[in-house]
């Protein structure tokens, strides 16, 4: 496993996959859970397995198809990472951030994260998506932040600002697109847990306090990355499922139930993602 990626590997693997693209992508797209068919939208599609992709960590959990599709969508040059690596498979943080800092290289000067996570605000129900205000990074908290090693001067400082990860003006865009389709949306704080346990009754309480309004498993290191190296983020999550806050409850939380709630997030997602892109 790869503690640290030197600039030099990331570089040799961005010019792998430029050796295969006909254009420069100017956007980046990371497609979480359930979430892969908003690549079925891309015109003029290049598709990349992530096996075929030097250094590239692999996706080995059900819902994330594990390809690079790059091509068109709504007139801009887009690369779509259809599926992510976690911690939680095994992968360091250096591997898991390892495909944002590709994009960076072969020059996306946008990202657009996406995620299904668990819905902490009672006020959000499943379908509804959130988009991304702030984050909690615990688990960098707890020392596992992607930035962690020698530092890449080709991409940021040492110790780049973050009281500004989400940018405004693309939340503002999303979510007037969200309702100008009627879709149930809010703004919001995710939280990122190292998984892969879901959450425990006593989790939630805690997290509620602390002020997170939805939580996964994902995300908050691909954000550093990118405005570590400068990129502007944009970040959507698709509430999956309700918290279970009750130790005696009979409902359980599955990857099964998030899955599904994908497929029926995805059409919801991509809406809101075109009218992004066709408002730039």
């Amino acid at each position: 496993m790869d503690e640290f990626i030197s600039q030099q590997a990331i570089e040799e693997t961005a010019e792998a996959v430029a050796q295969r693209l006909a254009d420069r992508p100017l956007i980046g797209l990371i497609l979480g859970s359930g979430l892969s068919a908003v690549a079925d939208a891309i015109e003029d599609a290049v598709t990349i397995p992530y096996v075929d992709i030097p250094r590239f960590p692999r996706a080995t959990v059900e819902g994330h198809a594990g390809r690079l599709v790059a091509g068109r969508l709504e007139g801009r040059s887009v690369a779509v990472m259809q599926g992510r690596a976690h911690y939680y498979e095994g992968h360091s943080m250096a591997q898991v951030v390892l495909p944002v800092r590709v994009l960076q290289v072969l020059g996306i000067e946008m990202l657009i994260v996406t995620n299904a996570a668990g819905g902490l605000n009672p006020a959000f129900c499943p379908g509804d998506v959130m988009v991304i205000r702030d984050h909690i990074n615990l688990v960098g908290m707890a020392g596992l932040n992607p930035l962690r090693g020698p530092n890449l001067d080709r991409f940021g400082p040492r110790f780049p600002d973050m009281s500004s990860a989400y940018d405004p003006a693309l939340r503002a865009l999303a979510c007037a697109v969200a309702a100008e389709a009627e879709i149930p949306y809010h703004e919001g704080v995710y939280i990122c847990l190292a998984g892969p346990t879901y959450e425990t009754p006593a989790d939630i309480r805690f997290l509620r306090i602390i002020g997170a309004d939805a939580v996964g498993m994902s995300t908050v290191p691909e954000v550093i990355a990118a405005r570590h190296g400068g990129t502007r983020v944009l970040g959507l999550s698709g509430i999956s499922n309700i918290a279970v806050v009750d130790s005696g409850s009979a409902d359980k939380t599955t990857h099964e139930e998030v899955l599904e709630a994908g497929r029926w997030l995805a059409p919801r997602m991509e809406t809101i993602i075109r009218g992004v892109l066709a408002r730039l």
